[in-house]
């Protein structure tokens, strides 16, 4: 096995060797406090960006680009010469030697280890549904949903079949909570308006958007009435929404709700998440959903120098609940980790670290143009107001003001002008076969309707 990774060059060897998994929200943030105290430390991520998870599903309805809504890691840590960034992915977490075994086979060795490797998608025990239902975690899920969105129009475009046509252009996406609001509103939008004149053979006007939810109401950590007003805007976009439904099973072209099989161009899973199965290798009891129990300074109990964070932890809120999976949450969480960690390092008495609370910004979900829902405390906005609120919260959250700058530029010009201007199909995302009759687009009368698999006459 390779000797354990050097401290940061031109950094203190003194002190514990600290070890930051993930370089999401929550592990950036830990980083940072540390690298500002001049605190020795390592970011390891599988990934060489940090990625605003908040806006990807403005990438997959091609609102955004990619770029708009990363980072490179490096390029974020540049002016903190204490901290290392390694990129590589953990294959092992052995606590019992405090190192973490990288699938290269690198190994880092550390003292203090943060866990915030995040979640991604689940399927409740489903998992061949992934393939055909697409989440929504990472710049490749954006892509790959926006490549078959724009494909399932193309293709549609081309049919002659009605019955093909409807299908290719029924789009479901599978959960009521903000992800799956904000996609549904972001597709309904995308057909309506920006796709609205670009083609000839289909009205993209007449896509069907359907938001199944299991539970009785969409955005359940909202209020009532935050998601009354939600259902009401989706509908009033076309969005059908059907509450009380369950997912019985996910194909290639069509979704079972409730028993009742339908034909659908595109799923998009945003019902469920999984943590990340490192959790599982500390050997530490989980909650339900796989996280970690922490206490509230944020550490691990049983494993001396561990402490979790964001997605990964079940994080006790001042009413004794676990904290939502919320950017805000994670990023706060780090600010004060990475802050205590530091002045503890600096400490000669008393070491131990003092207690995380929670200070909600207020909860926010988009549901169309100029139209969100916005909640803090006993203070409810929905509509345009709400809409501005959700905007300054997201551009707050930001990590650069470069992309501050080019996002809200970008969101004003969208709104200007209906435009989405990232409508590009990925080369590598390829076409379903073909059904087994041959369908063929009539191309002196693309409007007509007529079977073109019919067997036709060869007299002259």
């Amino acid at each position: 096995m390779p000797a354990a990774d050097p401290p940061p060059s031109g950094s203190a060897t003194s002190g514990p060797r600290i070890v930051v998994l993930g370089a999401g929200f929550g592990g950036l943030e830990v980083a940072r406090a540390l690298g500002a105290a001049g605190v020795p430390a390592t970011v390891v991520d599988q990934r060489n960006h940090h990625l605003f998870q908040p806006l990807l599903y403005q990438v997959a309805t091609a609102a955004l680009s990619a770029t708009d809504v990363a980072e490179p890691i490096r390029r974020i840590l540049a002016k903190y010469p204490s901290v290392r960034v390694v990129f590589g992915e953990v294959k092992r977490v052995e606590h019992d030697r405090k190192r973490l075994l990288l699938t290269c086979g690198k190994e880092i060795a550390y003292d203090i280890l943060v866990l915030a490797t995040g979640a991604t998608h689940g399927y409740f025990g489903h998992d061949e549904w992934a393939r055909f239902a697409p989440g929504l975690k990472s710049i490749e899920d954006a892509r790959t949903i926006r490549s078959r969105l724009l494909l399932a129009f193309e293709r549609a475009e081309r049919e002659s079949y009605p019955d093909e046509q409807r299908r290719l252009t029924t789009i479901a996406v599978v959960g009521g909570g903000p992800t799956g609001v904000e996609m549904a509103g972001a597709i309904a939008e995308l057909s309506r308006f920006a796709l609205a004149r670009d083609f000839r053979n289909i009205d993209p006007i007449t896509t069907r958007v359907l938001l199944i939810e299991a539970g009785p109401r969409l955005l359940g950590t909202f209020s009532q009435e935050a998601s009354d007003y939600a259902r009401a805007r989706l509908e009033r976009l076309g969005v059908a929404v059907r509450l009380g439904t369950v997912v019985s099973d996910i194909a290639e072209s069509s979704i079972e709700v409730a028993g009742v099989r339908e034909p659908v161009g595109l799923v998009i899973w945003a019902a469920g998440v999984r943590v990340s199965p490192l959790a599982a290798q500390l050997g530490v009891p989980t909650d339900r959903a796989g996280r970690i129990p922490v206490a509230p300074d944020l550490s691990v109990p049983g494993l001396e120098g561990v402490y979790a964070l964001g997605d990964i932890a079940s994080s006790p809120g001042e009413d004794g609940r676990p904290l939502p999976g919320l950017a805000q949450v994670a990023k706060q969480q780090g600010v004060h980790l990475g802050r205590e960690l530091a002045r503890r390092n600096e400490a000669v008495g008393d070491t131990a670290l003092q207690p995380f609370r929670y200070e909600s910004r207020g909860n926010a979900a988009i549901v169309g143009r100029h139209a969100a829902v916005f909640e803090h405390g006993r203070h409810r906005l929905s509509g345009f107001v709400a809409w501005i609120a959700w905007a300054i919260v997201h551009v707050y959250l930001l990590v650069g003001f470069q992309h501050r700058l080019t996002v809200s530029v970008q969101w004003l010009w969208r709104y200007l002008t209906y435009e989405r201007g990232a409508r590009l199909i990925a080369e590598d995302v390829v076409e379903a076969p073909l059904p087994a009759q041959p369908r063929l687009v009539n191309a002196a009368n693309p409007a007509s309707s007529r079977s073109e698999a019919e067997p036709q006459s060869t007299a002259p």
